[in-house]
């Protein structure tokens, strides 16, 4: 869907097609969402929405989308892997593996995941499919979703009052963000490494 369209829509029908378009974003269906949150952000400045209700559809559609993925992951992923992983190239000692990494550092894709595209959508997926506890799903599945959302929509807001912003843009802030979050993970890892040598 073109980038133009999508926000033409958020700005005909408001904050249910907000909520819709980041639920089918997490599940897997293509959805510019950092840049819709950019954009919602934009619109906020200028009064067109309400912040209150923009922040309750965007982090329900966002924890909805991951609690429906999850339930997917659960009680159909493993089966599925089972019949269909060999055709997918998916061997058991890679499967294996992948689970025993996930067990280790899947609470921080689940946290922090939703600012890597790809890995937002495949973490709610993959701790279905481990039985990752779904109390501790919930929980930061709901941390993470709050830290994702309000950040990137108060950057929108913040350059919203400032600056008329062409919607051609917002892809590319989009990007832009993605790549800042690379950095900063090279950073903590090569500090953490110095912390660790020391």
């Amino acid at each position: 869907m073109d980038t133009s369209i999508l926000f033409s829509y958020v700005e005909s029908y408001g904050y249910v097609i907000i909520f819709v378009f980041l639920f089918f974003g997490i599940v897997g269906i293509p959805a510019p969402e950092e840049s819709l949150l950019f954009f919602l952000g934009i619109i906020i400045a200028r009064q067109q929405l309400l912040w209150e209700y923009c922040m309750i559809a965007s982090w329900c559609g966002v924890v909805i989308g991951m609690i429906t993925a999850y339930g997917i992951g659960r009680f159909f992923g493993a089966p599925f892997i089972q019949k269909y992983g060999k055709y997918l190239g998916i061997k058991e000692e890679k499967w294996e593996r992948a689970k025993q990494l996930f067990h280790r550092y899947g609470k921080w894709g689940i946290l922090f995941g939703y600012y890597i595209p790809g890995v937002r959508q495949i973490s709610p997926y993959m701790a279905g499919v481990i039985h990752f506890s779904f109390r501790s799903f919930l929980l930061l599945a709901s941390l993470g979703a709050t830290v994702w959302i309000v950040p990137v929509t108060l950057a929108g807001m913040l350059l919203g009052r400032h600056m008329q912003i062409p919607l051609f843009y917002f892809p590319l802030i989009g990007l832009t963000l993605f790549v800042l979050f690379l950095f900063a993970t090279w950073i903590g890892q090569r500090l953490r490494k110095k912390s660790l040598e020391n």
